[in-house]
């Protein structure tokens, strides 16, 4: 049968602002008969915060995440509402995109939705979940790769790819000096100084299911896709900037270097709405100043520094903004500065879970671990001493309930603090 497709395309107004990039997510939640409620997120970002505040035409529609003065701002637009058991596009035209040597001029930002009620999860798909920052930087002369978050709510493998056609982007010429792999890793190696200068990123992140599934649309017609059949197909759009060569690319002299307690990329916290959470960065740099925290998060996510390469990240979820059983992407790089010249970090991205969300496994590079926290309280009676394969069982028991494999293993260390492996 052929699919149909409603054509969703938002009406919206700009000052002349210049472009940054964008990430829009989907997330299916209440099914109701025929219809379900799907929340949109869209982060989107340009040169200043009041070119992205104005981008909207209604007041009051978009906040502000995060920015780096005088050079982006990132703000995000949240909307829900019910939609039938149906496919369909929606997205934005952000703008003129930022001044960039592989030619990108007018911005086009689109998403597709598979709007029809999957067969093995018995709701229609959520997109996949991604951050990204605005401005990505890196000296010419040094490696970098930018491991982009790669997690599925409904446990689909999922891919990236550059845009291409009318439907992803205007001008779809990609950056020269990235290449990108289908698993979304994009990669730099050092060059000369004649690339240096800003490019535009244009990519599309798609989800695949495990297996054949069926779609049930809201008239009842059925029709099966493999898994070599995109659901979900969402923009990830960035500037990547190439800056002068630093003295040296070793992480932790001018270019930031990340150290413990920072989570690693792809590590997942789960809470409830109403907890805080709190991300504590540390970073260092013994030849140049580390200056600020970037991050894309939750609009209402707060950041703070207790000194120089000490951050921490704070946030609340709550019932309002949806926030309840969806999986929120948090992506953060620390900057520096010396002299006139700016350096910045890897990306790290991690995932806070809110609600009881099935535990689902995120793919790991070879020789990287992933770190899952839970914050949670057991109260019991019982004595350490005496009770210890009890209490383990109950902590096991309680894990598993909140979405973790049933084959973890628990141990009760003596200072009270737990140790859990698969």
């Amino acid at each position: 049968m052929l699919l149909s497709v409603l054509l969703v395309m938002m009406v919206i107004s700009w000052t002349e602002a210049v472009y940054t990039g964008t990430v829009i997510t989907h997330t299916t939640k209440n099914v109701q008969g025929n219809s379900f409620t799907l929340v949109r997120r869209y982060k989107f970002g340009h040169s200043s915060c009041g070119e992205t505040e104005s981008f909207i035409s209604c007041s009051g529609c978009t906040q502000k995440i995060d920015e780096s003065s005088g050079e982006w701002c990132l703000r995000e637009y949240p909307t829900w509402g019910s939609r039938s058991f149906i496919g369909y596009y929606y997205g934005l035209n952000p703008g003129t995109w930022i001044n960039n040597k592989n030619g990108i001029s007018t911005g086009l930002a689109k998403v597709f939705v598979e709007g029809r009620k999957r067969s093995d999860i018995n709701r229609p798909n959520s997109s996949p979940k991604t951050g990204i920052l605005p401005v990505m930087r890196v000296p010419s002369n040094c490696q970098r790769n930018i491991r982009l978050l790669t997690f599925d709510p409904d446990g689909d493998h999922v891919q990236c790819r550059n845009g291409s056609g009318s439907n992803e982007c205007y001008t779809c010429t990609p950056p020269s000096v990235l290449s990108l792999s289908s698993s979304c890793s994009l990669s730099f190696s050092p060059t000369s100084s004649k690339v240096e200068g800003s490019y535009a990123v244009q990519l599309m992140m798609e989800d695949f299911p495990s297996q054949t599934i069926a779609l049930t649309d809201n008239t009842g017609s059925t029709a099966s896709i493999s898994s070599k059949i995109s659901m979900s197909r969402i923009p990830v759009q960035f500037v990547f900037k190439v800056d002068p060569a630093a003295p040296s690319c070793t992480a932790g002299e001018y270019l930031p270097r990340f150290l413990p307690p920072t989570p690693e990329h792809g590590a997942q916290f789960f809470i409830n709405v109403t907890e805080t959470i709190e991300i504590n960065i540390t970073a260092e740099a013994t030849q140049s100043v580390i200056t600020e925290l970037l991050f894309s998060g939750p609009f209402n996510m707060t950041k703070s520094s207790s000194g120089s390469g000490y951050f921490t990240l704070t946030w609340t979820p709550s019932d309002s903004q949806n926030d309840d059983n969806e999986s929120h992407p948090i992506c953060f790089a620390v900057q520096a500065n010396a002299s006139s010249s700016i350096y910045q970090s890897e990306l790290r991205c991690v995932i806070v879970r809110v609600g009881n969300i099935p535990f689902i496994a995120i793919p790991s590079p070879p020789t990287t671990s992933r770190l899952t926290v839970l914050k949670l309280k057991i109260l019991t009676t019982l004595s350490l001493k005496d009770n210890k394969d009890k209490i383990e069982k109950a902590i096991k028991d309680e894990l598993i309930r909140r979405g973790l494999p049933a084959d973890i293993k628990v141990r009760l260390l003596s200072d009270g603090s737990v140790k859990v492996n698969n």
